[in-house]
This record gives C-alpha cells, sequence and structure tokens, in this order.
C-alpha cells in the first residue's frame, strides 16, 4: 500500500531553484490538509510548509518569500517551489497528508509533525 510519493530533489548550487513534487494517486488532495516537512542531519524534523483544503499557506519563517506551496486537484500533486536556495536548505524533505476531518490551524500543524498520518518516503535536497 503506498502512501505518499515525492519527487524532485537533487543537488543544486547556492542560489538555485528545485521544484518538489507529491502524489497519491486514488485519494482527492482537495479533501486534505497537506504540508512539507524537513530534516537535516543531526537535526529535528521541522515544518517547512503547510496548504489547508481551503488553498491557504503557512510557510516558516525561514523560507517566506523563496518557498511556494500549491496544489493541483485535478492532477493529485502536491508542489513546493523553492528559490533562492541556501546551504542550510539542505535535507530530506517529507510530503505529509492529513483528512480534512482531522486537519487544525495551518500555523499549528506547521509545528507538529505527529498531525500528520499519511507520509512519503522523503527526497534529498543539497545546496551547496
Amino acid at each position: 500500500h503506498v502512501q505518499l510519493v515525492e519527487s524532485g530533489g537533487g543537488s543544486v548550487q547556492t542560489g538555485g531553484s528545485l521544484r518538489l513534487s507529491c502524489t497519491r494517486p486514488g485519494y482527492t488532495f482537495k479533501r486534505y490538509c497537506m504540508g512539507w516537512f524537513r530534516q537535516a542531519q543531526g537535526k529535528e524534523r521541522e515544518g517547512v510548509a503547510i496548504i489547508g483544503p481551503d488553498g491557504t499557506t503557512t510557510y516558516a519563517d525561514s523560507v517566506k518569500g523563496r518557498f511556494t506551496v500549491s496544489k493541483d486537484n485535478a492532477k493529485n500533486t502536491l508542489y513546493l517551489q523553492m528559490n533562492s536556495l541556501q546551504p542550510e536548505d539542505s535535507g530530506m524533505y517529507y510530503c505529509a497528508a492529513e483528512t480534512l476531518s482531522r486537519c487544525v490551524s495551518n500555523w499549528y500543524m506547521l509545528s507538529r509533525s505527529d498531525l500528520f498520518r499519511y507520509w512519503g518516503q522523503g527526497t534529498q535536497v543539497t545546496v551547496s
């Protein structure tokens, strides 16, 4: 049973861009709240961006103005556009989802990864 699948990670030089994608065929993303989390080696997992069922977005202060989270409901695909990448953005990026009935405020879920039940395997992002 497949949960979520991320893609788009890789190595990029400082100042470059990457676009991450996340999908779960057979599920309607518009009925989920979804988010992106990352974990640098030796550090705790941290929230990057959250998008609610209504499309409302919330970002970590460290990525505001540089990252954009969006979703294409027709394709059941979640995206994270990352611009002006810095070395501190390096880490394993994970896509997460939770059903609408269990969703709470975006700002709260950004700091509580344990509230998400569905996860992808992660995609590595390295900036140098």
